[in-house]
């Protein structure tokens, strides 16, 4: 898969690009409703035996419209991570739009004329409720009215879940109440996040349980702060490694505020650290607990560990 970022006004000419099924969103989450349009233009590519792409942007379209505050937005998946994912469903070409005041300014008609037919994309698929160009003007209902007749367009119907509509707006709520099981229904996949392992306290290894603190993407959205049951990949290893992972800020141990994520893996020895990990989450088991004997600690971490291992022996539990 290609990656191209574009800025507007972009360089390429259409002549040198192939002809394209392109899906278009911002597709945070890449969830059931994301896959379902993505999967869709990535299917009448090959049908039209055209390249296939999805066009996305950023940052997030509310840091550059929200002017009068400052937005800090995490991302259910971040580029790196939203990359990887869209390789996975096959797609050739991922354009990266860098979402800025002028981007946002432009029209309908010149937005269209540009990222669409400039483009060469001959069949556009995206969510029922996409819009686009200044203040939204564009939407799947009226985009045939600026396509020349260059281009065909598909919308895709909302996904329901329990006679709810796929959201990511409902993802986050999911992840910040820890409700794991229910996230990754919806996301149609397990949650991950990657790090590098870098130094850390090193006081897992005096407890018995050493553990690797990942350097994650400060743009992550992260789950509500816990004790967890998670799967664990090494880069360059397809096995995944059961574990328990620690998202919080040791109150045992310290007062500081920083949220830290520290992985102990199940069954296995051997040095991590400098390491790209990538962490699947599975289940909430606990709060974080603040307690004033480190043997307390301990015990509790064992029970973590047992009742970990039963959740993977029966995923159903």
């Amino acid at each position: 898969m290609e990656t191209i970022y574009l800025t507007y006004p972009h360089p390429y000419q259409v002549e040198n690009l192939p002809e394209t099924t392109a899906a278009i969103g911002f597709f945070d989450g890449i969830h059931k409703g994301h896959q379902k349009v993505i999967r869709t233009a990535v299917k009448q590519a090959q049908k039209k035996k055209m390249a296939s792409a999805v066009i996305t942007f950023s940052p997030h379209p509310s840091v550059i419209l929200k002017r009068d505050q400052t937005v800090d937005v995490k991302y259910i998946t971040p580029l790196p991570e939203k990359q990887e994912l869209m390789r996975k469903l096959q797609v050739d070409r991922l354009y990266i739009i860098t979402f800025n005041n002028e981007l946002s300014a432009l029209p309908p008609q010149q937005f269209i004329d540009h990222f669409i037919i400039g483009l060469n994309i001959k069949h556009v698929v995206a969510g029922f409720d996409f819009s686009f160009g200044y203040k939204g003007k564009g939407n799947m209902q009226n985009i045939n009215q600026f396509s020349s007749g260059l281009f065909s367009s598909e919308a895709i119907d909302k996904v329901e879940e329990d006679d709810e509509k796929i959201s990511s707006t409902k993802i986050r709520k999911l992840l910040n109440e820890g409700n794991m099981k229910k996230a990754n229904t919806l996301l149609g996949r397990h949650l991950t996040v990657s790090g590098k392992v870098i130094d850390g306290a090193k006081r897992g290894r005096t407890i018995g349980y050493p553990t690797a603190n990942l350097q994650i993407d400060k743009e992550a959205l992260l789950p509500k702060t816990g004790v967890y049951a998670v799967k664990t990949y090494i880069q360059g290893d397809e096995k995944a490694w059961e574990g328990m992972a620690n998202l919080g800020t040791n109150p045992t141990f310290t007062d500081d505020t920083d949220v830290s994520l520290e992985v102990h893996l199940l069954d296995f020895d051997a040095d991590l650290y400098g390491k790209n990990l990538t962490i699947e989450w599975h289940q909430f088991i606990r709060d974080e607990e603040k307690y004033d004997d480190v043997n307390d600690l301990i015990k509790q971490i064992q029970e973590d560990e047992q009742t970990i291992r039963a959740i993977f022996q029966d995923p159903e539990k």
